[in-house]
């Protein structure tokens, strides 16, 4: 594999919950462990903003750091975490699709040497992330009263 390679995957998840209880709870960035069981451990060192640095300690791993590269209310954050020669950026966005639905997206990107097996290991747990994630956001709007409308 050569030194360059690039690996992406995406994920989706629908949801009733609303665009912005979603996006509550990405800015929540404490409590990500709470809702997502591939971190032991996180720190954000400012506001969830661009240009905003964050460790992340995944179950039996070393710490990572990561930074915030894009960050759009109430759309998007993309986050970056670098590691010797290889890149990895994991992308979290969010759909108004209509009344009553929301979609929800994960996409990872690995460029550099062994692409392909850090980028599967990084999302391998995507799809249950999203299940608890909008079951979260879910529960949150009932109780707030605030779902979104059929």
């Amino acid at each position: 594999m050569s030194a360059r390679a690039t690996w992406q995957t995406e994920f989706s998840v629908e949801t009733s919950a609303t665009v912005e209880m979603i996006w509550q709870i990405f800015r929540d960035v404490g409590t990500w462990r709470n809702w997502n069981a591939g971190i032991e451990s996180i720190e954000i060192d400012g506001l969830f903003a661009s240009g905003t640095w964050f460790s992340m300690k995944p179950p039996g791993q070393d710490t990572l750091r990561s930074c915030l590269i894009e960050v759009r209310e109430n759309e998007c954050f993309i986050d970056e975490t670098r590691v010797g020669e290889l890149t990895v950026r994991v992308a979290h966005r969010i759909q108004r699709l209509g009344p009553g639905s929301t979609r929800v997206i994960y996409s990872v990107v690995a460029e550099g040497p062994d692409a392909a097996e850090i980028g599967a290991a990084v999302s391998s747990d995507f799809p249950e992330v999203l299940a608890s994630l909008v079951a979260l956001a879910e529960q949150k709007c009932n109780a707030a009263g605030n779902a979104q409308t059929a």
